[in-house]
């Protein structure tokens, strides 16, 4: 397992590597000049379906289209492949994000595509019977969570400091990566002292017992959205329309999925798992139940980024001052409007194979 410094290393080289990458790499989704594209090439998640993809199937992309080019396993891994230009778009949390940027990739953020509110949040669970009750009693302790130097991790930094411990003793806490489908098996098995779980992993965690929520993240900072779809800035440039077609088109599925009751929500992605003919299980889908995203049809606040610019200055990630929040991102492809009416499905459920 990786250590903090070097996780945090490895990041910064590849997120270097796609800086110099994208500044000279020929988007092939993209035209020299005339017309704009009505393609977008982009990755999945195995299991899952995307905002861009419910919006896809809700009708909202209009004549632009999707086009899959495989699945990806990690945030920063699909950012990295829209700023070389092998995809058109990539989601990530806010932190790769910022280093990314920080590293001089020509990206910007366009629309948030997922966050933590009541319904989805990330627990810190310990046993029943651990004797960690605090912030001081993590001294020493093994923390379970899916990534190193991402959102889990600041989120440990961030509780850790709100509860006085000095910068010498949240050292003291060791972070550890682990897949999440095997953290609540190491936490029972007495392998960690707490385990960083979400979702489904999370439900069936407390719907098994003997554990207990140390904190979570909505507690920690509230509703807030963590991460944001990106685009290359010559492809904003070259693809203004498009942009906007594909930046509005999510902001409506986003409004969909909170005026239409989840159980429709969550027959409508079922079937696009199911048609889409990946030899996928749909089974997951019956847990979802937000897509988190704080604010309305996921437009981006300064905020949104500050949170991890400062979090990634302290650790001495990112140089200080090296980026700023409002050259992170733009809201001005999204024509989404609060006072707009509540978007409506204009066609059926995918049922065929795509």
């Amino acid at each position: 397992m990786r250590s903090r410094r070097q996780f945090l290393t490895l990041l910064g080289a590849s997120a270097s590597a796609v800086g110099l990458a994208g500044c000279g790499a020929a988007l092939a989704g993209t035209p020299s000049g005339g017309a704009q594209t009505k393609k977008l090439r982009y990755q999945g998640w195995a299991g899952q379906v995307t905002l861009p993809e419910l919006a896809e199937d809700l009708g909202y992309l209009g004549e632009v289209k999707l086009e899959w080019v495989g699945n990806t396993i990690s945030g920063p891994q699909d950012i990295q492949s829209a700023a070389t230009g092998q995809t058109d778009f990539g989601g990530a949390f806010n932190g790769a994000v910022v280093k990314l940027a920080a590293a001089h990739a020509p990206i910007k953020a366009v629309i948030s595509y997922y966050g933590v509110d009541q319904l989805v949040y990330n627990g810190f669970w310990v046993r029943q019977d651990s004797p960690i009750h605090a912030a001081g009693d993590l001294l020493h302790a093994k923390v379970g969570m899916n990534t190193l130097g991402a959102h889990d991790e600041a989120m440990l930094d961030i509780y850790l400091d709100r509860h006085g411990l000095s910068a010498s003793q949240i050292a003291q806490v060791e972070p550890l990566a682990l897949p999440p489908v095997n953290t609540e098996q190491a936490l029972r098995q007495r392998r960690i002292d707490v385990g960083v779980l979400g979702g489904i992993l999370q439900d069936k965690a407390v719907a098994a017992g003997g554990v207990r929520q140390l904190f979570s993240d909505y507690q920690l900072l509230g509703a807030f959205s963590a991460g944001t779809y990106v685009m290359t800035d010559r492809f904003l440039k070259q693809n203004p329309d498009t942009a906007a077609t594909f930046v509005t088109a999510v902001a409506k599925a986003i409004e969909w999925t909170r005026t239409t009751p989840r159980e429709a929500v969550i027959a409508r992605m079922t079937a696009i798992v199911r048609g889409r003919g990946r030899g996928e299980d749909p089974a997951p889908l019956a847990y979802w139940k937000s897509f988190g995203v704080a604010e309305t049809g996921g437009r981006i606040t300064d905020k949104e980024f500050q949170l991890w610019i400062d979090w990634l200055t302290a650790r001495g990630a990112v140089a200080k001052g090296a980026v700023s929040a409002g050259s992170l991102y733009t809201n001005a492809y999204n024509h989404y409007t609060a006072s707009a009416p509540a978007p409506t499905a204009t066609a059926t459920p995918t049922t065929t194979k795509g």
